[in-house]
């Protein structure tokens, strides 16, 4: 594994004054949203999705065709629940890197990981999504999870992803989707409402999860992702909606 840079995994105290908005937030002001939720985003993703989100990923571990022995990122790693699960997928003969820019996320994923029986070959590190820190045509497989939509650049992002696989190599990227039913979409806004507020609201992080909502309407829909993907040099782009659209995943073949 050939790397241009990399940074310690290193917990800071983050700015508490960040603020969500409907605009675009900074790249800044995302990161320290992530760690400031990171002590309980797991309990709230599982008690948000009824566990559901733990099949989601495993499907996108499928999509992304990673296979014993290989290596292979998590971009957007989080609190390590894909790169985990690839982790398992490459077995002891395999390599993982999990890379986020959030590190107090980075500092959780990398307790689970020591946690793990077996031990499992995950190298974590701190680094930004539009400009990662490895050579080209590096990686036989990647996932993201819950990440393109919070990148400030997504072509950018999706360009770097292209860079650092490996020809013929699949990646799987899943996320939240606005569907695109009528009626799917009240449901959305009604969970938003009724069900995300709230359970946020009992952690005390209201503010810090009212960014999705905006997130989800600034995000480009599957066709467009798929557009995209094949005008930063993805071969192959498909699109699957998940959850009758509330969920969905790109899968890239480069």
């Amino acid at each position: 594994m050939v790397l241009r840079r990399s940074a310690p995994i290193t917990v800071n105290a983050p700015p508490s004054d960040a603020q969500p908005s409907d605009a675009l937030p900074s790249a800044t002001a995302v990161r320290d949203l992530f760690d400031r939720i990171a002590p309980v985003y797991d309990t709230i993703n599982a008690q948000l999705s009824g566990g559901l989100h733990r099949v989601w990923k495993r499907m996108a571990i499928t999509w992304s065709q990673a296979q014993p022995g290989q290596t292979c990122l998590d971009l957007c790693c989080g609190s390590g629940d894909l790169a985990l699960l690839l982790a398992e997928r490459v077995g002891p003969t395999g390599q993982v890197y999990g890379l986020d820019f959030a590190v107090a996320q980075l500092a959780i994923a990398q307790q689970r990981a020591a946690n793990h029986w077996p031990p499992l070959d995950i190298q974590w590190l701190e680094g930004d999504a539009l400009d990662l820190p490895f050579a080209a045509a590096t990686f036989d497989a990647a996932t993201m999870g819950y990440g393109l939509r919070n990148l400030t650049d997504i072509p950018q992002g999706l360009r770097e992803l292209h860079r650092v696989l490996k020809p013929g190599a699949t990646a799987a990227i899943l996320d939240f989707h606005q569907p695109q039913q009528p009626w799917m979409q009240g449901f959305q806004q009604w969970y938003l409402d009724q069900v995300v507020v709230p359970t946020a609201t009992r952690h005390g992080l209201t503010a810090e999860y009212a960014y999705i909502a905006p997130s989800l309407e600034r995000f480009p829909n599957g066709v467009k992702q798929v557009e995209i993907a094949h005008q930063v040099g993805f071969e192959q782009a498909i699109h699957y909606p998940v959850a009758g659209g509330l969920m969905g995943v790109l899968v890239v073949t480069r």
